[in-house]
């Protein structure tokens, strides 16, 4: 369990926003008048210089999608004084790292933060730049550190937020914190907490953390052997990242042994499935639990609840995320209580008891199991869901940039935050096939006035691009996230589902009984 590598999570908190009156002129980025880009701030606070006027021209602007910048167009920069006085406000501009539904909803509440003024993001999707949610970075190569920290260093980043898992696996946050670019995220081998759930497993057992339980395998014989010992249902995991379809939940004999042929003698999963862990099946109800992570204070987020099959009455095989609501209805005020004292704190203080201090944000999936009625953890995720991320984000009043560099900085326990009383929804519209293959580039239309339908509608993008004519096209399995907030989960659920519908997209799917378990218990009340 050693993690001596780790990152310390205070390490992270460098402090290299920088304090001035940072105005980022984005109006050029939407439009196709003029070709030069115009950035005002404080970019390097060095000496005596107040604040410079940097202006980027591109005289291929004009031929880009709206809010969509190339990084090898980035030229070196001539500054001047333009006077403006100083403030004593923090701003920040911030990157956000990837370029799903995920990535849409966190830099569509960073755009909301008073305290941001620029929110880049790389790759992005089209949809988030068209909407003017993000300045989209597309060549940005986040797999390559040394690039993104050049960008950084290049535009003043001051936070840089990592979306998904596989660059938090792969060390980005280790490599932008040695740079002193502050990164909220764990380092690669906090990240194990997800990369890895055997490592999971066992800081669940070394620390007492309730889980189901189990048995790791990487010998095909020796785990159908266990399986037939444990009788079905049964749940069979890839170790390693999966893109949320790695598990198996095998409700007979033959199911399970047909995934166990699957992962470790076909290598459907490649090396993320070359060990597996065979868990104890559950009965209860899922949830998920969020809280942000500075290395030793947790700040508990909203709950939330997805829809992870793929077809209406929870059928069919797992996929990313179908749909999802917060509050969850089904965690309660004193199970939430439960769940941070036995679970989440204690996660926390193991990593950091193992060397390993966790920076970023715990997703904890959790089971709230029947017999028992208390929770115990399935797994976690080391960044937010997607799509509950969607709806946390409609729901969140506070600003999101000042938490995370809070996060970054040790700095927790001085943050609270507020969210919105009404609940908000989330449904996933996927393309036909998916999670098996699917057809991509089939043409998307009437977006902007699906979004008009109703108050408190917003459609994020999670796998959409443009073709030739301008038009939105699927470029992915889950390509929309329509997202509504109401007084009630019914009227949430009324207005997402309006949106659904005016949307003209005959290749797309979506499930039709998003909510029906919050519903369910609200009809019972």
């Amino acid at each position: 369990m050693a993690c001596a590598a780790c990152t310390a999570g205070s390490s992270l908190g460098v402090g290299k926003s920088v304090s001035s009156n940072r105005t980022f002129v984005k109006s050029n980025l939407n439009g196709f008048g003029s070709s030069s880009v115009s950035f005002s701030f404080n970019p390097f606070c060095k000496g005596n210089i107040s604040s410079s006027h940097f202006t980027l021209y591109s005289s291929n602007l004009r031929s880009r999608p709206p809010n969509f910048l190339r990084f090898d167009g980035f030229k070196s920069f001539a500054s001047t004084r333009n006077g403006n006085a100083e403030t004593s406000e923090e701003r920040v501009a911030v990157l956000v790292i990837g370029g799903g539904g995920r990535e849409h909803a966190l830099c569509y509440a960073l755009k909301k933060s008073p305290s941001c003024d620029a929110v880049f993001c790389a790759p992005g999707n089209a949809g988030m730049a068209q909407s003017g949610d993000a300045t989209c970075i597309t060549d940005l190569d986040i797999t390559d550190s040394a690039a993104v920290a050049s960008f950084c260093h290049k535009w003043a980043v001051g936070l840089v937020v990592v979306g998904p898992e596989a660059p938090l696996v792969a060390g980005l946050v280790n490599d932008l914190s040695k740079a002193g670019i502050p990164t909220f995220g764990p380092s690669s081998e906090a990240a194990a907490l997800e990369g890895s759930k055997d490592f999971m497993k066992k800081l669940c057992d070394k620390y007492r953390i309730p889980t189901a339980k189990y048995q790791t395998f990487s010998n095909p014989d020796e785990a159908k052997a266990y399986v037939k010992e444990q009788g079905a249902p049964i749940v069979v995991k890839a170790d390693g990242l999966a893109a949320g379809k790695g598990v198996v939940v095998a409700m007979t004999l033959d199911e399970a042994l047909s995934a166990i042929d699957s992962m470790l003698v076909q290598g459907s999963f490649g090396l993320a499935g070359s060990r597996v862990i065979i868990e104890e099946f559950l009965d209860g109800e899922e949830a998920s639990f969020f809280a942000l992570i500075d290395g030793e204070t947790a700040l508990p987020l909203e709950s939330a609840q997805d829809h992870k099959r793929v077809g209406d009455g929870d059928t069919g095989p797992n996929t990313g995320g179908m749909g999802a609501y917060s509050p969850a209805p089904v965690l309660t005020g004193d199970l939430q209580s439960v769940v941070m004292e036995t679970i989440i704190r204690p996660t926390v203080k193991g990593m950091a008891a193992e060397g390993c201090k966790f920076v970023g944000v715990l997703y904890a999936g959790l089971m709230i199991e029947k017999k028992t009625g208390l929770p115990k953890l399935i797994e976690y995720n080391v960044r937010f869901g997607d799509p509950e991320c969607q709806v946390l984000m409609m729901r969140l009043e506070s600003d999101l940039a000042q938490a995370l560099l809070a996060a970054c900085r040790g700095q927790l326990g001085q943050v609270s935050l507020t969210w919105s009383p009404e609940p908000a929804m989330v449904v996933v519209m996927a393309s036909k096939g998916y999670p098996g293959s699917y057809k991509k580039g089939t043409v998307i239309k009437n977006l902007e006035e699906a979004e008009t339908v109703a108050p408190m509608v917003k459609i994020f993008h999670a796998g959409t691009g443009l073709d030739a004519d301008g038009n939105f096209i699927a470029t992915g399995g889950r390509v929309l996230g329509i997202t509504a907030r109401g007084k009630d989960i019914q009227e949430a659920r009324d207005r997402a589902y309006d949106a659904a519908e005016a949307v003209d997209w005959p290749e797309g799917f979506f499930r039709r009984d998003i909510g029906w378990r919050a519903l369910k218990l609200k009809q019972l009340v």
